[in-house]
């Protein structure tokens, strides 16, 4: 099933005091765009997410935006600076010395002054990935089925919209065929009306029918578009990232297109070639949304 470039996704988790929240959002784009935004206390982990977005997701402007609290009293250690605590002991001391005042001073009210308890968090690398992997994989996995549903929403009208494209192709085909008939009784005429008889030569007659047939025979074109029309409908039913391919078969169909719009000038063919025309251009914009 193809899949939609836009797509979001969120999970969360919580393990042991430590809670992580992980969203993914994308939009279209012509590559592989991946922007991580991580607290710095686990930015260490932000290439092994990159790589576990890459190995699921191949293609699209991705923002991932994580979150993660550590309320466990596991991999924290206490820290107090006892130098810089001296300090301020000291300071304190001149302080109360020099303007006569109490000079006794509270442990507790060291410890509040800046720097002196620092909260050190030694997490254990190893188990936060787990989970954050854990949590992330969820959340790849509900971005992924609801670009399946936008790309199914895509598929459908893709198979209606080229389905007309072919119907419209057939009925170039039957209206080409009778271009060389019409031809004849054109040129026929035309010759009778200039040299004023009904005499005319056969041969040079014929040689000017094989020059405008092989002019304005649209057939090569037609069987190349009918060949990319079901390129195009085997790819959308696809379970592989098709997005690129589904592009350049869009432009060689609109190459052909334009090719017989400009070999003919059958007032039928041309206003099909406009009609087929303004309908891949539809099938082009949806195309630049799937992955």
């Amino acid at each position: 099933m193809i899949k939609s470039m836009t797509g979001f996704g969120r999970n969360s988790l919580e393990k042991e005091g430590r809670t992580y929240s992980v969203e993914i959002k994308s939009v279209n784009h012509k590559y592989n765009d991946i922007s991580v935004k991580i607290p710095k206390s686990i930015s260490y982990l932000e290439e092994k997410v990159k790589k576990e977005i890459t190995a699921n997701i191949s293609r699209g402007k991705i923002d991932v935006l994580i979150t993660f609290d550590n309320n466990s009293t596991k991999g924290k250690n206490i820290k107090i600076n006892k130098d810089l605590a001296n300090m301020y002991i000291q300071e304190l001391k001149k302080l109360a010395q020099q303007n006569n005042i109490n000079s006794s001073i509270e442990v507790t009210e060291i410890s509040k002054f800046p720097d002196v308890l620092v909260l050190e968090n030694i997490d254990d690398e190893e188990t936060v990935w787990k989970e954050l992997s854990e949590c992330l994989n969820y959340a790849i996995n509900n971005f992924i089925e609801m670009r399946k549903v936008e790309g199914q929403k895509i598929s459908e009208d893709l198979d209606k919209k080229i389905n007309e494209v072919s119907l419209k192709v057939q009925e170039i085909s039957k209206f080409s065929t009778r271009l060389v008939d019409d031809y004849i009784v054109k040129l026929e005429t035309r010759i009778k009306e200039i040299l004023k008889t009904d005499i005319i030569d056969k041969d040079r007659l014929a040689q000017e029918i094989v020059i405008y047939a092989d002019k304005c025979s649209v057939e090569e074109e037609i069987i190349r578009l009918n060949s990319h029309i079901c390129q195009f409908n085997d790819l959308i039913k696809e379970d592989i990232p098709v997005g690129k391919k589904l592009d350049f078969l869009m432009q060689e169909m609109n190459r052909e297109i334009n090719t017989i719009g400009s070999k003919t000038n059958s007032l039928e063919i041309t206003n099909l070639v406009i009609d087929i025309k303004t309908k891949l251009e539809d099938i082009r914009e949806q195309v630049q949304n799937l992955e």
